[in-house]
This record gives C-alpha cells, sequence and structure tokens, in this order.
C-alpha cells in the first residue's frame, strides 16, 4: 500500500506541475499577444523587388506599420516558384513578428512539386489580401471576336498559351479553360513576361491569360485583343469587359490573389489582430486606390475566409495538374 500511496501522490504532484506549467506558459502568451507588437516585424517576400507582389506588400504594410505604431521589414526571398522565400517562413519562430506574402502559386506548389521542404500545417492563414483579377487576351492574328468564337476555333484548330512558366497562373488557368473545352492548346512557358507580350503582339503567341497592368494599354491601342476577365464581377476599371461566366462559360473564375500567411503557433490574438489592422489598411481610399492602379482588388479577409480559399484552390489546381501530367521533383 506504501508503493502505491507514493505512486498517487507522485502522480498528483506531477499533474500539478503540469497545469501550473500550462497555466504560465498561457499566461505568457498572452501577456506577449497584449504587447504585440513591441519591436520591428518582419514580413518575408517570395519574389523579386519591383514585382507586383513586392508592390503590394510595401504598399499595404507600409500602411501597417504607421496603424500598429512599429516597422515592418520587408525581406525579398526569390526563387523556385516562392519556395524558397515560404520555406524560410516555415521555420521562423511563432511569435508574432514573422510573415509571409504569398500568390495563389503557394497552392498551386502544393501539388506542382513531388516534395516540399514545408507543409500547409506548418502555417496559419492570416488575410486574403487582394484578388488579381485575369483577363482574356488573344493576338489580332485569330479570327475570333469573343471568348465562345476562341473556343469553337480551338477545337478545330492548334492553339497555343504562354505563360511565365510552369505552375504560374497564367498556365493554370490556360490549361483549365483548354481542359474543360476540349481544346487543341499547348503550353509555352516563357522566362518573364515581357517576350510573351512581344511573341502575342507578333501572332507567335495565340493567347494569354494574364493581369490587366501591363497587356492592357496594347489591348486599348489595338495591337491585341481583350475577350473577357476570369473574375466573379466585371472590373471596374474595365467595365465593359465581360466576365468568363458572361462570355458562356458557367463556372469559369480564377483569380490570381496576394495573402498572408504566419508560422503554425503564432497566437491567435495576434493573427487576428493583424488580419483586422490588414483590412483595415487595404479598405482605406489611398491604399484601395494605388490596389486598383495596379490591377489588383482589396479583399481584406478574415483569417477562415482566406482559409477556406486556400484549400478550395488547392483542391481546384491539383484537378488542373493532375489532368495536365504535370509535375516537378
Amino acid at each position: 500500500m506504501a508503493f502505491t500511496y507514493a505512486s498517487q501522490r507522485s502522480a498528483m504532484a506531477a499533474a500539478a506541475a503540469l497545469a501550473c506549467l500550462a497555466f504560465t506558459s498561457t499566461s505568457w502568451a498572452q501577456d506577449a499577444s497584449s504587447h504585440w507588437p513591441s519591436k520591428a516585424i518582419k514580413v518575408t517576400v517570395p519574389y523579386t523587388p519591383g514585382g507586383s507582389t513586392d508592390i503590394v506588400s510595401r504598399t499595404v504594410f507600409e500602411a501597417v506599420s504607421k496603424r500598429l505604431g512599429q516597422p515592418i521589414v520587408i525581406d525579398n526571398k526569390p526563387g523556385a516558384n516562392s519556395t524558397i522565400g515560404v520555406t524560410q517562413t516555415s521555420r521562423a519562430p511563432a511569435d508574432g513578428y514573422h510573415f509571409v506574402s504569398v500568390l495563389a502559386a503557394y497552392t498551386v506548389n502544393m501539388s506542382l512539386y513531388k516534395k516540399l521542404p514545408y507543409k500547409p500545417s506548418d502555417f496559419v492563414a492570416v488575410s486574403h489580401v487582394a484578388d488579381l483579377p485575369m483577363f482574356l487576351f488573344t493576338s489580332n492574328k485569330l479570327p475570333v471576336k469573343n471568348a465562345l468564337e476562341l473556343s469553337e476555333y480551338g477545337k478545330k484548330n492548334p492553339l497555343n498559351y504562354a505563360s511565365s512558366g510552369t505552375g504560374a497562373s497564367a498556365h493554370m488557368i490556360g490549361a483549365r479553360f483548354a481542359q474543360e473545352n476540349a481544346l487543341n492548346a499547348q503550353h509555352v512557358p516563357y522566362n518573364g513576361s515581357a517576350p510573351i507580350l512581344t511573341d502575342l503582339m507578333s501572332g507567335q503567341v495565340d493567347m494569354l491569360f494574364d493581369p490587366a497592368l501591363v497587356p492592357m494599354p496594347h489591348a486599348k491601342n489595338g495591337k491585341i485583343k481583350v475577350l473577357a476577365v476570369a473574375s466573379k464581377q466585371r472590373w471596374p476599371g474595365e467595365p465593359q469587359i465581360p466576365t468568363m461566366e458572361e462570355a458562356g462559360f458557367p463556372g469559369f473564375v480564377m483569380n490570381s490573389w496576394v495573402g498572408v500567411l504566419a508560422p503554425k503557433g503564432t497566437p491567435q490574438a495576434i493573427i487576428e489582430k493583424m488580419s483586422q489592422t490588414i483590412a483595415e489598411a487595404v479598405q482605406s481610399p489611398e491604399v484601395k486606390d494605388k490596389l486598383t492602379q495596379l490591377g489588383f482588388g482589396a479583399i481584406g479577409s478574415r483569417p477562415a475566409d482566406f482559409q477556406k480559399l486556400i484549400d478550395q484552390d488547392t483542391a481546384m489546381y491539383k484537378g488542373v495538374l493532375d489532368k495536365a501530367q504535370v509535375s516537378i521533383d
């Protein structure tokens, strides 16, 4: 009986110690969250300086910094279709001072790469910052006036569609358009966007899904055609352009987007505060106008809504990639 009593007493003591530790840890986390932020915040941008993701991140987080009263440092870590910078953040402390800006390519990479140094469970969603509508542009050499005519033409004639690389948003949207409409279409990956536009204007490239910023002026000058936008609503900046759904393709909605993630384990109170602050920033007139000029639509969602979008897009892109039999070792 002495042994049993001692064991019970030891067990009770251990349980009390664990409870105390849990209480202390929780109290510390709550205290740290209540004083957040107390120093500079680091936001990794896994793309080159000067690109659209970089510009949007800097625009938004400059406004967030002013609201939080602490500096926010943008750290560009480009390479490997964003996986270098994302990997770095997955290994960062979950202390509320490390975040990463990602594009929809983040969800593509989950199925594009056979092996990744991180898992979706390594992150928590913070905010769906902004949408990037993708427009359907075509060469003037194609004898089509709208997206439906393009689809009919592509069923009888070979087409090609360009992108800035395997797994890019333009690749995924073009592949889905070809798959769902049984088009005889070949993907042509380029190293960057500039040569695509040159070849689109010359007729070397037949079609391209791309944001408005660079190609749209050429469409207005009559050097290429713009047939539709793959968003749910018409783009306010170009309200005369129909959506893909209006053009005859029900359910064809595919935007790129910019969002923010944090390492798993980041205190929920900090996640909520950062999400709320981002929402306030992107919906402010000055930031919203700047995003519109860049071709983005301000969102600023709650974490749960962004996670739902991540899950939906991950499943959708997996289907597209599986049908296209595309993967990277």
